[in-house]
């Protein structure tokens, strides 16, 4: 029950999330329908290559496809005056599909019985690969490579999995709402990494 529960919260979340950036981009309604389905689905297809799961497993997932057309075409109908903060809402289904899908990867690679490196791989791919592609097909940066803390969050859900910090649904889902949180706090605080730029940009004295 867990699991199901996690890719319906992952999905739509996901979904909305590329559905806002690609009207934040201008798309017509066939851009903001691949972008929303890329977004929800694209990371865990990534995750399915790198720990030998057919890529043919993601077209069994038709009820999830049905719930990202449905979560996609209520954002796009929604009068745009009562979503005024758009970013902030991008922001924070970006933040709950982050979470929901690391910890839904994470329980997919321990479940298949791989060590806590390939865990962490994959709750890292499933929880932010959807977004990387997204941003990419946007002409976006990536926002796992730049701004503030992003991937390090699914690392920690990796981590607490492949540990069995958290094994029960409640622990679960208290994770899920504490690296959703972390996210949240992250990009409301301008939390980033350490990084070091090598020369000056193009155009700078």
């Amino acid at each position: 029950m867990t699991w199901e529960v996690l890719s319906i919260i992952g999905t739509i979340a996901f979904a909305i999330s590329g559905a806002i950036v690609a009207m934040e981009e201008e798309y017509d309604l066939l851009g903001v329908y691949i972008l929303g389905i890329v977004t929800a689905f694209g990371g865990g297809a990534v995750r399915n290559l790198l720990i030998g799961v057919p890529v043919s497993a993601l077209w069994e997932q038709q009820p999830l496809f049905l719930v990202a057309l449905a979560a996609m075409t209520v954002v796009y109908l929604f009068p745009k005056q009562m979503l005024p903060p758009w970013k902030r809402w991008g922001n924070f289904f970006d933040a709950l599909g982050l979470s929901a899908f690391a910890i839904q990867g994470a329980l997919y690679a321990v479940n298949m019985g791989h060590p806590l490196s390939a865990v962490i791989v994959a709750a890292v791919l499933t929880g932010s690969g959807g977004g990387m592609i997204r941003d990419v097909l946007a002409g976006r940066k990536p926002l796992v490579l730049r701004a503030e803390i992003y991937a390090a969050w699914a690392i920690l859900a990796g981590l607490a999995i492949g540990l069995k910090w958290a094994e029960s649904p409640m622990e679960l889902y208290v994770l899920l709402i504490v690296v959703t949180a972390l996210r949240i706090l992250s990009y409301t605080y301008g939390w980033k990494l350490p990084r070091r730029a090598v020369g000056e940009k193009v155009g700078e004295p």
